[in-house]
């Protein structure tokens, strides 16, 4: 089986305009190996180069953020002993997402929630491996409902339609990545969008991830054609909303500088109240930070 190999994030980091507020929470992330002792997995949809936990923080450092949530990448399969290490290491810092399936024992759940995961994550979207067995996604979600869990959903935004009735059924919170992947040249009146909006004014379940701006944008850098997106998901719930880099972009059409993206967010919330709820309050809350 080919896998591709995808390029690596830039390297030339660009120091933010916008200053972020103490205990910003880049919420959406993800740790790449090392491979050599974080081995990718045989059936991974992509190869990525290492982008290991010292470039991690050495980002984050240069960027002003201070807690993160790493998002366990489809790489590495069910085995999420990278973001696990590097929530230890981190001194309270760090919380992740996990990636599991049914076969996971209820002990080796509560490891990973004792371990600081907060959520599992499921792939829908075609170029990841398309809609994951739903007899498989029923019994995770039952999994981790005890745990107080959120589910993590990865969708192409042409089907989100398809699984609006699905996701406000669902009996756990759940997040859905990068503003639902719509495409800003299909403006705001998509039904893609209008769905995700409706999603979240009638569920409090549902939360939205502010992030991957390059992969809404159809105009290319620096994204401002996704602005009215973002602007419009923080204004219709600013109590589930949160950021994240996507560090270190796999997969990406155009590769961003994430000190482009900081300079974003001022641009989605203006208020400071609204960046405080989206960078710090929110975040803290869903993955429990400071509990």
């Amino acid at each position: 089986m080919f896998t591709p190999t995808i390029p690596g994030p830039d390297p030339d980091t660009k120091s933010p305009k916008f200053r972020l507020p103490a205990l910003a929470c880049d919420a959406h992330c993800h740790i790449f190996g090392p491979g050599s002792k974080y081995p990718y997995a045989p059936d991974r949809p992509y190869t990525p180069p290492d982008a290991g936990l010292e470039d991690f923080r050495a980002l984050h450092a240069k960027l002003g953020v201070g807690r993160a949530v790493i998002v366990n990448a489809s790489v590495h399969g069910t085995d999420n002993r990278v973001a696990l290490d590097a929530i230890a290491a981190s001194n309270g810092a760090y919380r992740a997402v996990a990636n599991i399936d049914d076969k996971i024992t209820e002990r080796e759940l509560r490891a990973l929630h004792d371990g600081g995961f907060s959520g599992c994550r499921f792939n829908f979207v075609r170029h990841l491996g398309g809609v994951p067995d739903m007899r498989v996604f029923d019994r995770v979600v039952q999994m981790i409902a005890p745990f107080g869990w959120h589910v993590d959903l990865h969708f192409d935004a042409i089907d989100l339609p398809e699984y609006a009735e699905m996701l406000a059924r669902l009996p756990v919170r759940y997040t859905i990545d990068h503003m639902g992947r719509v495409k800003a040249s299909d403006g705001l009146d998509q039904l893609p969008f209008k769905t995700l909006i409706d999603l979240m004014q009638r569920d409090e379940k549902c939360w939205v991830k502010v992030c991957g701006s390059e992969r809404v944008s159809s105009a290319g850098p620096p994204f401002v054609d996704a602005v009215p997106f973002a602007r419009r998901i923080v204004e219709t719930a600013p109590d589930r909303v949160i950021w994240g880099t996507d560090w270190p972009h796999p997969n990406v059409k155009v590769m961003p500088n994430d000190g482009d993206l900081i300079d974003l967010i001022p641009l989605f919330a203006p208020e400071p109240e609204f960046q405080h709820k989206l960078l710090v309050t929110n975040p803290a809350r869903l993955f429990e930070f400071d509990s």
